[in-house]
């Protein structure tokens, strides 16, 4: 060297802070101020009782409580069933709608119930399953039904079919991506060696498919965990689809108990953690290699 200093944007690339790093600074900035922030001050929270006392009393009150704990089964019997469905539908879906011509005009169709919102589908099915709707009363009227005898809304069948409408487009669009992804190729070799579309389908799609649908199914099943406005809306809140979030909500603003509130969020986020762990775990059992299958 001669004695010159090097430039500030020098002496910062060579620690690796060159511009193309520092672009990532928002990122995380906004990830650290709207997730890391406010989980590491609610799990801090939910160790600071509103009464004082040991600092895991929310935790022992939460599953001292048959009330309290029962929600996590209830959630589960909704998100799980709820998963597994809409992944069966988008599946077959997602095969079909990749042959067709106007794919995007299609999956536009399919995908319009996210833009309705969760309340106004629940108002959709209040008006159209309720006791009154057009479609029990035209149940009632062929004869083979008695009035009351099907009930759509205001149990555990209404919030499972409203998570199934507001959550298939989501599932669809994930498995149309991951599907269009494989190469057309590797079918054709298949069926000029003979395989037949079900052998195809259990050898080729399948085991490339898995990784992805391990993806859609964890995002799924946490967007149906998290139900709220379909359990209080289309269900029995107080009963049969008494959630952990309603739980969790009615600690915050009906008990005032933040603290609590704050214990029941960081089990809820356990349970979704564990669950996300074990699906993507289990991935593993299926094909690992390079995504030899993608187009292009």
């Amino acid at each position: 060297m001669t004695g010159h200093a090097l430039p500030l944007r020098s002496r910062l690339a060579a620690k690796g802070l060159d511009g193309v790093t520092l672009m990532a600074v928002p990122a995380a900035i906004f990830l650290i101020a709207l997730f890391i922030y406010p989980f590491g001050y609610g799990l801090w929270l939910s160790f600071k009782p509103k009464d004082g006392g040991w600092f895991l009393a929310n935790y022992v009150k939460f599953f001292s409580d048959p009330f309290l704990y029962d929600t996590i089964y209830t959630t589960l019997a909704l998100a799980f069933p709820v998963t597994i469905v809409n992944l069966l539908f988008a599946v077959p879906v997602a095969f079909r709608v990749r042959l067709m011509k106007h794919q995007r005009l299609l999956t536009t169709i399919l995908v319009l119930p996210i833009t309705l919102g969760t309340v106004l589908v629940a108002e959709g099915m209040l008006n159209y399953f309720g006791p009154q709707g057009w479609f029990i009363r035209t149940l009632v009227s062929t004869g083979l039904f008695s009035p009351g005898q099907i009930k759509l809304v205001n149990n555990y069948w209404g919030v499972f079919i409203s998570l199934v409408i507001t959550g298939f487009p989501f599932t669809f669009l994930l498995t149309l991506s991951y599907v269009s992804g494989i190469d057309p190729a590797l079918e054709q070799a298949a069926a000029t060696l003979g395989a037949r579309s079900a052998a195809r389908f259990r050898h080729i799609f399948l085991p490339l498919l898995m990784p992805g649908l391990a993806i859609t199914f964890c995002l799924s099943f946490v967007q149906a965990y998290s139900v709220l406005p379909s359990a209080v809306l289309l269900g029995a809140p107080a009963g049969p689809t008494r959630v952990i979030s309603i739980a969790a909500y009615q600690a915050a603003f009906e008990q005032y108990d933040r603290p609590m509130a704050s214990a029941i969020a960081m089990i809820m986020g356990f349970v979704q953690f564990a669950v996300v762990v074990a699906a993507l775990s289990l991935r593993n059992l299926f094909y690992r290699g390079p995504a030899a299958g993608a187009k292009g």
